[in-house]
């Protein structure tokens, strides 16, 4: 499922080709939102929170849209070949297009229009955004306090709860407990919470800024993650081979990329 870095990059660039323009096509195509029509209306943000994205209208509406495991924003220039093949394709859940550009919601995961006053009610459950502008004060504050009432979960499927920290997903979990050397199965309690999130919204700012996500800030193939997806491979720190296992609870437990040799923090209770 893609993570934070992946909803700012695309909020990014979905901001640069539609915000401040009128929608000369604008259409939703999934569920009881079939047949919407928001052509004529103006795009005033497109925002994201955690791994949603919220597209802001003039006429104060919100499209709340999610990814889930396939989903993407695909930008084409309006009336090109490409556009024109997606304008057909039947993943394809919401067209909002400029005179000069056309974004396709592809195998979107989620679609809601609201109104926007009620964001809250597809947003409000979520703790704050791990790469949002003033997580380092007030955001992190309120993680840490969230953290403090579960202490007795292990850290990695902490993380990974968004109504505690939104925008962690399994890579960044694996990659942040992998560089504070911590265990992936280590109680919050013992463990120095902070530090992790701290880690983990850098790892996602720097790949915000990257030409390509990455993890480690290497474009490289291959070379875009120390530990996750690199079961059986050396452990980039001491060499061991790198071990999966899951954490969380069924059924909605999670791969934990890790290395069980350096990885000792918060090991021993």
């Amino acid at each position: 499922m893609p993570e934070g870095d992946i909803l700012h990059r695309a909020a990014r660039t979905l901001t640069s080709v539609l915000v401040g323009h009128e929608l000369t096509t604008g259409e939703l195509r999934w569920g009881d939102l079939g047949g919407t029509d928001l052509t004529g209306t103006v795009v005033t943000a497109v925002v994201p929170v955690g791994k949603h994205l919220l597209t802001r209208l003039e006429d104060g509406r919100t499209l709340h849209t999610h990814l889930r495991m396939e989903g993407s924003w695909i930008i084409q220039p309006a009336g090109s070949a490409p556009a024109r093949r997606l304008t057909r394709d039947p993943h394809v859940r919401a067209v909002l297009g400029t005179s000069r550009h056309t974004t396709f919601g592809h195998r979107l995961g989620m679609l809601d229009l609201i109104t926007t006053a009620d964001e809250a009610t597809v947003v409000g459950h979520l703790g704050p955004d791990v790469l949002a502008a003033d997580f380092p004060g007030a955001g992190l504050a309120q993680a840490l306090a969230a953290f403090e009432r579960h202490g007795d979960r292990p850290i990695g499927e902490a993380l990974l709860d968004q109504r505690l920290v939104a925008g962690i997903g399994t890579i960044y979990m694996a990659e942040s407990l992998f560089l504070r050397q911590t265990y992936p199965w280590a109680v919050v309690a013992d463990v120095d919470v902070p530090s992790i999130l701290m880690t983990a919204r850098h790892l996602m700012a720097r790949s915000v800024a990257a030409p390509t996500p990455t993890a480690t800030g290497s474009s490289v193939r291959g070379t875009q993650s120390r530990v996750h997806s690199r079961a059986g491979k050396p452990c980039t720190r001491c060499g061991s081979p790198v071990a999966v296992a899951p954490v969380g609870r069924p059924p909605r437990e999670r791969p934990a990329f890790h290395c069980p040799v350096c990885q000792t923090a918060g090991r021993e209770r």
